[in-house]
């Protein structure tokens, strides 16, 4: 399920306006007071005159790279800053930008294509709140033998499912039930769905069509205050000391830390963006360039229930209601550990006036007990040489909650020069209510149940999660290629050897964005190598980065399916297109109800020339989910994601003089008892 009226609720109430922060790069996002001048800027134009505007979505318009370059070494001041507003009054979007250097609308289009903006939570709760008025489903409930004091309901977007023509801008409602719990998945009102019109904001559409049994409340409790004896293992308290503080420094939006800076931005819709990555270099006493732009483009979450409340739900997180917008205060201690940084986030709300969420962002160092290198020498007579660093890495992480699902966006930087994205799925499974209470009912029934019976009445449903990275590489400079680097297996001929087999390596170098689309296959093993072929080592090598692959699992849906047409980003797991700064999103700019005509897949159909150019990758980081009862009732997290690690971009181990940690930098412990 997704927000419900209660959460959204909160959302609207907890979060008020801070002071504007000064500028200090060209990709800051904007500030309380940008964001105040460009809702008035609005307000004067003609738009403004409507009554009924919404502002679904704010942020900066972002500079053209080459000025931020330019920018950045020191060449020019900053551009001039910009903001793109999509706002929404009944029946029409439109597409805005404000230059607030200037203080004057640059234009404000219409939007005729398919598909709708994000929702925003006011028009959320709004919708949701319908329900509780609707004497039909005060009907529902009440023959259901519920009472309407205990029931929330959720936002669930409609999707798409083939209408040739734009229809209206509409969102299912379905509900769940509190009473006994604080855990409102575990409890679907089961059967009963609205369909609203969010421009009129009335009912349009109302179904009450099965009656399923109530999962009990007792044993939903997750709640520590709710827990009894016996309890888990218990372990006491630890934590990485820092006696002389933390080692990286944050100015603004910018962080230092050991051999790499970067930027840390914010989106609505993306959540955590990080810019202009540079990594020093030791040997030849410069930063270089790594990745301009990095950040989670889409994220496609289908379930595999195609039954009258099930088939829907077809859910894009980051288009539909954003990772940004529903990202939350981080706990200290237990979020992130007590030394880290925090950073606040400001964002426009569906008013246009500015909000802030407290504490969205963590910055801090990780220390493990893993090892960055390590050797033992035993073959010196009489001498054993072992030589060990400790992996020390800094870490920018943001919690999205969307719904029932928490994702852990972590961006982890260390110093041999590798950058890793990664995502932690946590959080309550959408559930399915159902009558059955143990798994020989279904057996003999011969039912596709769509999931897993995980407790009595309740079903964990199949489904899938894709999340699309938006990764601009830059390696050494903006000019790059993309080459597959592809393991061959050789035999050997004549009796040359006793071995009969062995491989080597064939260099594809990708001519088109065509030539650039890869579906993995454990048969055919390959680097993925982003070059610049410009630059060489000293002994000739190109300089490149190569992306590590993690969980790599594809779509297994029909190719003609409706959400598998508007997530065609996900056709392929890996993807290299043109830069064009118009390009962000992978399933469009307007994803909700879209038709999957302004998406990945339709912009690299141009085969766009990508060699030694300005180049983008897109990875898929795509995780199949079978529900077992481990995940009941709140999910251990899921850690899955890829490495962006440097290859012939360094002359040697950029780490070999890293110091060894000494025991007496730390306090002392002494043992008692």
């Amino acid at each position: 399920m997704r927000s419900s009226i209660m959460l959204l609720s909160l959302l609207v109430l907890a979060f008020t306006t801070h002071s504007a922060t000064a500028k200090k790069h060209p990709l800051d996002p904007l500030t309380a007071s940008e964001i105040i001048n460009v809702r008035q800027l609005v307000l004067k134009s003609k738009l403004g005159l409507h009554k009924n505007i919404s502002f679904q979505y704010m942020a900066l318009q972002e500079p053209e790279k080459k000025a931020v370059y330019e920018w950045k070494h020191g060449l020019s001041p900053l551009p001039p800053r910009k903001a793109t507003v999509i706002a929404r009054i009944p029946g029409e979007t439109h597409q805005i930008l404000v230059d607030i250097t200037s203080k004057e609308v640059v234009y404000d289009n219409v939007y005729h294509g398919f598909g709708y903006p994000i929702f925003t939570i006011e028009e959320q709760v709004k919708a949701v709140g319908l329900s509780m008025e609707y004497p039909p489903f005060i009907e529902s409930i009440k023959n259901r033998g519920l009472e309407m004091k205990s029931v929330v309901c959720n936002s669930v977007s409609a999707g798409w499912f083939g209408e040739k023509k734009q229809g209206k801008r509409i969102m299912n409602i379905q509900c769940l039930y509190t009473n006994g719990t604080v855990n409102i998945d575990a409890r679907p009102i089961e059967g009963v769905t609205a369909l609203v019109d969010l421009d009129q904001m009335k009912i349009i559409e109302y179904m009450d069509r099965i009656k399923v049994p109530m999962p009990k409340a007792q044993g939903t409790y997750y709640r520590e205050s709710t827990q009894k004896p016996p309890f888990g293992p218990k372990t006491n308290p630890i934590s990485m000391e820092q006696p002389e503080g933390p080692s990286f420094k944050v100015h603004g939006h910018m962080v230092e830390w050991a051999n790499w800076k970067f930027h840390v931005g914010f989106d609505l819709r993306a959540g955590p963006v990080i810019s202009t990555a540079d990594v020093y270099d030791p040997e030849k006493g410069r930063f270089r360039s790594v990745m301009y732009r990095g950040f989670v483009s889409e994220l496609f979450v289908p379930y595999m229930d195609p039954s009258q409340e099930w088939y829907f739900k077809t859910y894009f997180d980051a288009g539909e209601y954003g990772l940004g917008l529903f990202s939350f205060t981080l706990q200290p201690l237990n979020d992130c550990p007590r030394y880290a940084y925090y950073m606040d986030a400001v964002y426009a709300g569906g008013d246009g006036k500015p909000i802030v969420k407290e504490n969205v962002f963590c910055v801090f160092e990780r220390y493990a007990g893993d090892i960055a290198w390590t050797h033992t020498e035993i073959g010196n007579p009489d001498l054993v040489v072992t030589e060990v660093r400790p992996e020390v890495t800094l870490v920018v992480r943001v919690v999205a909650t969307v719904g029932n699902y928490d994702y852990i966006l972590d961006w982890e930087f260390k110093k041999n020069g590798v950058i890793r994205g990664n995502v932690g799925l946590s959080g309550i499974l959408e559930y399915k209510a159902t009558s059955y209470t143990h798994l020989d009912q279904i057996q003999k029934a011969d039912e596709d149940i769509h999931g897993n019976l995980l407790a009595e009445n309740t079903i964990g449903v199949f489904h899938d999660h894709f999340l699309t990275f938006h990764l601009d590489m830059d390696v050494d400079g903006i000019e790059n290629s993309f080459v597959k680097s592809m393991i061959k297996r050789k035999d050997v001929i004549d009796d040359q050897s006793p071995r009969k087999s062995y491989w080597t390596i064939e260099k594809m170098v990708a001519k088109t964005e065509n030539d650039a689309k890869v579906q993995f296959d454990l048969k055919k093993p390959m680097d993925l190598l982003i070059v610049n072929s410009n630059k060489k080592s000293k002994v000739g090598q190109e300089i490149a980065y190569r992306l590590v692959l993690g969980s790599t699992a594809a779509s297994v849906l029909s190719l003609h399916d409706h959400p598998q047409i508007r997530a065609s980003f996900t056709n392929n797991q890996m993807w290299v297109s043109r830069y064009n700064q118009t390009e962000q999103w992978a399933g469009g700019v307007y994803m909700d109800q879209s038709h999957g005509d302004d998406t990945l897949a339709i912009w690299t159909n141009k085969n766009r020339d990508i060699e030694n150019k300005d180049i983008v990758l897109w990875y898929t980081v795509g995780i199949h989910h079978i529900p077992y009862q481990e995940d009941f009732l709140v999910m251990p997290t899921l850690s899955e994601g890829f490495e962006l690690k440097p290859t012939n971009f360094f002359e040697r181990n950029p780490i070999l003089k890293l110091e060894p940690m000494n025991t007496s930098s730390f306090p002392k412990c002494i043992k008692h008892g």
